[in-house]
């Protein structure tokens, strides 16, 4: 039996056209290369639709209220199509991929994200190899997962984060293993795919929660912060140094941190470095966070704490829900015990 599938096109690079203003998203244009393109008929495709998100958008702009759009298009289609791929520009695809795969709840097909660094238009574009093997993974239903898909490699959606700017090798998963690698075939990784979720599939729309992010740097002046610091501030992620460090031993910082956990605020730690993991309380200059009530990030993504904390917020989670939910493994984000096994 034929896999139907289908594309949802928000915008991005994949799809633009030459302006006299730039690149730009062109619906017609795009839809138009589509249909004439090689290869994407063939026997061995599956049968495919296409929606468009409106407006089209560089991915630049995207926001929650985006993400509940797209998320809204793979629920309304969920049951008719065995498989979805999302058209998105790379600059956020990360962000985008990781808030899907807390929103999908319990979703047990496969939704893979993809675009490319080059316009479907041109003579010598990365879109051709990006839209047909992502079609095929999301056609074959090997992966019952939030995922994506660019340059060869398939990622968990809530592990990759953007590498290049200009590379056609885009994103990695710093902290996991490649679920798929694309060469002369398609070689799934079947120990590192994420177990299906049990319980009915539904959709859970993100609030716009007000998040943010610090990024340490040295001789960074802590208390230029401390005005956004207020109670309407419900998460803040923040980038340390190596395994949680933070400057001075977190002196300065300490009456930010407790003014945050006075007003409701869940800090979240995560690490500057692409690989390895967040160890609050290894050395002194990270004890101080732990002491004043931040929660680790583990190996997660900035990406992936973002949504996730807008996630948890958005299901109505009280603090110290969120505090908890935050160092534990939901969507195979980080590498701890799933929350579901913790006691």
């Amino acid at each position: 039996m034929t896999k139907k599938i289908l594309l949802i096109y928000t915008g991005g690079t994949i799809g633009m056209t030459a302006t006299a203003n730039g690149y730009a998203p062109q619906k017609e244009a795009f839809h138009q290369l589509l249909h004439s393109m090689p290869g994407l008929n063939a026997d061995v495709m599956p049968e495919w639709d296409i929606i468009d998100m409106d407006p089209l958008l560089d991915s630049a702009n995207m926001t929650a209220h985006e993400w509940n759009k797209i998320g809204g298009m793979i629920a309304d289609h969920y049951e008719a199509y065995d498989g979805f791929v999302v058209l998105h520009g790379t600059d956020t695809m990360a962000y985008t991929a990781s808030a899907l795969s807390f929103m999908l709840e319990n979703c047990r097909k496969p939704v893979v994200l993809t675009g490319a660094q080059i316009p479907l238009c041109e003579v010598r574009s990365d879109a051709r190899d990006n839209l047909l093997t992502a079609m095929l993974i999301a056609g074959e239903g090997v992966v019952k997962e939030v995922c994506l898909y660019f340059g060869g490699s398939l990622l968990r959606g809530n592990r990759a984060t953007k590498f290049s700017s200009d590379g056609l090798i885009a994103f990695i998963s710093p902290n996991y293993p490649l679920l798929a690698e694309a060469g002369i075939s398609i070689k799934y990784n079947t120990s590192a795919l994420l177990k299906p979720q049990r319980g009915p599939f539904r959709l859970r729309r993100m609030d716009d929660v007000p998040i943010g992010v610090l990024k340490i740097f040295p001789g960074i002046q802590f208390e230029l912060f401390e005005a956004i610091m207020t109670e309407k501030l419900r998460g803040i992620v923040i980038e340390t140094f190596g395994a949680g460090n933070i400057p001075g031993s977190g002196t300065a910082l300490l009456p930010i941190i407790r003014r945050a956990y006075a007003n409701g605020t869940v800090l979240t730690v995560c690490s500057q470095c692409p690989q390895g993991a967040v160890a609050l309380g290894a050395y002194e200059t990270s004890t101080a966070l732990k002491n004043a009530g931040a929660v680790s990030g583990y190996d997660i993504t900035t990406e992936a704490a973002v949504t996730k904390l807008y996630y948890l917020f958005s299901c109505g989670f009280d603090t110290d829900s969120v505090k908890h939910l935050m160092e534990s493994n939901l969507r195979g984000e980080m590498t701890r015990r799933d929350a579901s096994e913790e006691k």
